[in-house]
């Protein structure tokens, strides 16, 4: 109880495990969440010094991705979301401009071969530098009569991005991104 932690800001620090490869080589026409990805196949390559850590994943129908963003373009504090029209506070959307760039998409799990995920469902760009997966329990991770705010009246048909927050590449590093 005595011990004093470290504070969070330098304490932090990511590194890749694997990279994500789909189809979408750039943000316009990519699906904006995997629900309107419609079966959109991937491949999640994991590092083999990470092999082991995948044993058992294949019992998961679905698997979080979590993702550092590096094309995403810089910090935006109020942003127009692609599903609305007008400007919301950044934490209140799902918009890629943020102060730290991470990603998380539950897409579907076809199969395991090795240190490779065949994925469905999936909207990340090809390339994208993976940081972490984790299984999609449905017990834990789905609360369907929850509100979703702005959300709830927008309901814009819009199921794949443009190119709005897209346009810089960022830095995998342990230093934060700069407010632009």
């Amino acid at each position: 109880m005595g011990t004093r932690r470290k504070s969070a800001r330098s304490a932090i620090g990511c590194h890749a495990i694997g990279t994500i490869r789909t189809g979408f080589t750039r943000a316009a026409g990519t699906p904006v969440q995997p629900v309107f990805a419609r079966d959109a196949r991937g491949e999640v390559v994991v590092d083999e010094r990470y092999a082991t850590a995948l044993d058992d994943v294949d019992g998961f129908e679905r698997v979080w991705l979590i993702y550092w963003m590096d094309r995403a373009g810089p910090f935006a504090a109020r942003v127009v979301p692609f599903r609305d029209t007008r400007e919301h506070g950044l934490f209140s959307t799902r918009s890629p401009v943020r102060p730290n760039p991470i990603g998380l998409s539950a897409v579907r799990l076809l199969r395991r071969d090795g240190c490779v995920l065949h994925v469905a469902d999936v909207d990340v760009l090809d390339g994208t530098p993976l940081l972490d997966i984790k299984p999609y329990v449905p017990e834990f991770d789905a609360h369907p009569a929850s509100k979703a705010g702005w959300l709830e009246v927008a309901r814009m048909g819009m199921e794949t991005a443009d190119d709005r927050f897209h346009g810089g590449l960022c830095e995998l590093t342990n230093s934060p991104r700069k407010n632009r």
